[in-house]
């Protein structure tokens, strides 16, 4: 078995087919699937905080496998929903902070003491990224370094030991290669792999948990929203947030997604797709969706919201941020006031699970604001 660990590189010039009006995919497959170019580019320090994200190289890393031989599925039914693969990945913590004893066991439920600390004080971080199944078979991980480090940085912030970027590139190699029988074929979907460090030592006060568990499992998934590449609608949340300044925002641990499932559930009860999130102090600046990160370009000009501590740090985001200034786009990371994003020319989501999405409409305050998708970002990025 072959690994490859590539830096990838738009063909594109910046002002090549920015009149033409094709498919958000040729973003996303410009972004997964570019393998060419081969360099290696890693940061010295692998526990940098979070300015370092924008040193690092648009990194892929591709494993020849030989002729696919799938598992009996249909793939053309393929959601985002859980589907049991075969197996998954547990390596535990020593007494002295250091993960060892790394190995595959058969998917399936985990022992947990009632008193561990991720059971009752929350103490777990979780990672998410995808293997894509190229043309001639081979599998494509698109810059899984970068979930390594971000799951450093989350776990210097909860107080835990995280396994090495090493020990968590082989972690999920293995898991991945284990269970190669799952990626879905070209085109039909890709493979969820979903990194998890959790406070699984028993204890009763609020403090870090004597031992450690890391468990990487995968799933085949298709679309995270169920209209696919449909332009999605968004609801702006005014009472609930999705974080607070100080607190645990800008890292991707677990009491991060429970705090917003009952605003995304009133959202969807009402025909929207997600739900977009407004600054917890003025309520009038967008930070993110609940699902992802937010965009809006405005007279050729794509802006993002600045990561203040309360916004997670998104990998795709970082990619978008990097590939449009390849592409000779003014790209501004900055404050964005709900009503400049009513005001935008265009509007999209970025995240590993919807990838790249459209916005076709955002409702605020009983005000529902259609957008009309042009892809003026996502024409420049076809090769």
């Amino acid at each position: 078995m072959e690994l490859r660990t590539c830096a990838a590189r738009s063909s594109a010039s910046p002002s090549s087919g920015r009149g033409a009006v094709p498919s958000p995919r040729l973003l996303s497959r410009h972004i997964w699937s570019r393998s060419a170019h081969c360099t290696a580019s890693t940061p010295s320090n692998p526990v940098a905080r979070r300015s370092r994200f924008s040193t690092l190289s648009l990194m892929t890393t591709a494993y020849n496998t030989g002729p696919p031989d799938l598992v009996d599925f249909n793939w053309d039914a393929l959601g985002f929903q859980l589907v049991p693969t075969d197996f998954m990945y547990l390596m535990s913590c020593s007494s002295d902070g250091v993960f060892t004893n790394g190995k595959l066991v058969p998917y399936g439920p985990i022992e947990l003491n009632p008193a561990a600390a991720v059971l009752n004080y929350g103490q777990g971080l979780l990672e998410g990224l995808r293997a894509h199944r190229k043309e001639d078979g081979s599998i494509l991980l698109f810059r899984p370094h970068e979930n390594a480090l971000r799951m450093k940085i989350g776990a210097e912030r909860l107080c835990m030991p995280a396994p090495s970027v090493e020990q968590f590139l082989e972690a999920v190699k293995l898991t991945v290669m284990a269970n190669k029988h799952w990626v879905p074929p070209f085109g039909k979907g890709s493979l969820y792999i979903r990194p998890q460090l959790i406070g699984s030592g028993a204890i009763l006060g609020v403090a870090p948990a004597p031992q450690y568990t890391f468990v990487v499992f995968v799933c085949p998934v298709g679309h995270y929203f169920k209209d696919g590449l449909s332009p999605i609608s968004l609801l702006t949340e005014e009472e609930y947030h999705r974080a607070a300044p100080g607190g645990t925002g800008d890292i991707k641990t677990i009491g991060n997604y429970a705090s917003v499932v009952s605003a995304q559930r009133r959202a969807k009860e009402k025909g929207h797709s997600d739900v977009l999130y407004l600054d917890p102090v003025h309520n009038k600046f967008v930070e993110e969706v609940s699902s992802c990160n937010i965009f809006m370009v405005k007279d050729n000009v794509i802006s993002t919201p600045l990561l203040t501590g309360t916004i997670l740090p998104g990998i795709t985001r970082r990619s978008v941020i990097e590939i449009s200034q390849n592409l000779g786009f003014q790209v501004e990371e900055r404050l964005i006031t709900i009503d400049e994003l009513l005001g935008a020319d265009e509007v999209f989501c970025t995240g590993t699970a919807v990838v790249l999405s459209p916005v076709g409409s955002i409702t605020y305050r009983g005000r529902r604001k259609v957008l009309q998708p042009n892809y003026l970002f996502f024409s420049s990025c076809a090769i």
